[in-house]
């Protein structure tokens, strides 16, 4: 068994766990995109990245391929994951704007804005239907093709492949292809229709962690409540100007 440190907590799983693996073992949330159970990790979307050492030696890792090792310390949302997961969101954003799976996650990480040339891709090279074709299907109908820019994905020679048996699994892993968000701005980039509040503890610098693992994140109940009660205040306070507008009249 190996055994680290994850938010604090230590636990203890099998050699070969990712940190990925772990962290859901104990109920920490970490985003991901190109990351499916029963497929191989991959890596490519790198919205799963967590911080790992101590004091200045920390640095970024992928989650869903990083094995654990004995006495690692792992921190799932630091300020510095937090800001890379938004700059994550913000280029993928800037490449397919019209996926509900992308627009969503934004929300919940409270990107507002995108900061880059807005192209309409139909692929952030995930990899989740090449290896959903390969793994799950055994086709191999499809797989990536050139690098760099010119990376994309298709099957051999752009000609229909005979190991395509149309069963749709491509589709049905793809965070693209499975839901199309309706926003009417396009141009805008963020919906901003699933808005929600990002976690205002990670902000101070007294804390620079996640506090909490709410989802949604207790600071929309927070306001709520404050809302509910200002507005019992607000209540009582013209029913009593009623009251003695009442009495005076009398």
């Amino acid at each position: 068994m190996i055994t680290l440190k994850i938010n604090g907590l230590e636990v203890s799983v099998e050699k070969g766990t990712t940190i990925l693996e772990a962290a859901q073992f104990l109920g920490f949330p970490i985003p991901t995109l190109c990351h499916m159970e029963g497929l191989s990790p991959y890596g490519a979307c790198r919205l799963c990245v967590v911080e790992i050492g101590e004091g200045e030696k920390t640095r970024l890792v992928t989650s869903c391929s990083y094995p654990v090792q004995e006495g690692l310390v792992v921190r799932t949302a630091s300020a510095r994951v937090v800001k890379a997961r938004k700059m994550i969101l913000e280029l993928m954003l800037a490449s397919c704007p019209q996926s509900k799976v992308i627009q969503d996650l934004a929300a919940k990480h409270d990107v507002r804005r995108q900061r880059f040339n807005q192209e309409y891709e139909d692929c952030i090279l995930c990899g989740l239907c090449v290896r959903m074709c390969e793994e799950e299907m055994v086709a191999k109908a499809i797989g990536f093709r050139g690098r760099g820019e010119h990376r994309s994905i298709g099957t051999p020679f752009d000609i229909k492949s005979e190991e395509c048996r149309l069963c749709g699994g491509c589709i049905y892993v793809c965070p693209v292809c499975t839901l199309r968000c309706t926003y009417t701005e396009p141009e805008k980039a963020v919906c901003g229709g699933c808005a929600n509040l990002s976690p205002p503890c990670v902000e101070k610098n007294q804390f620079d962690d996640m506090m909490c693992y709410m989802d949604p994140c207790v600071a929309c109940e927070i306001v709520k409540g404050k809302q509910q009660i200002s507005e019992k205040k607000e209540t009582k306070r013209k029913g009593a100007e009623r009251h003695v507008s009442n009495t005076v009249e009398s």
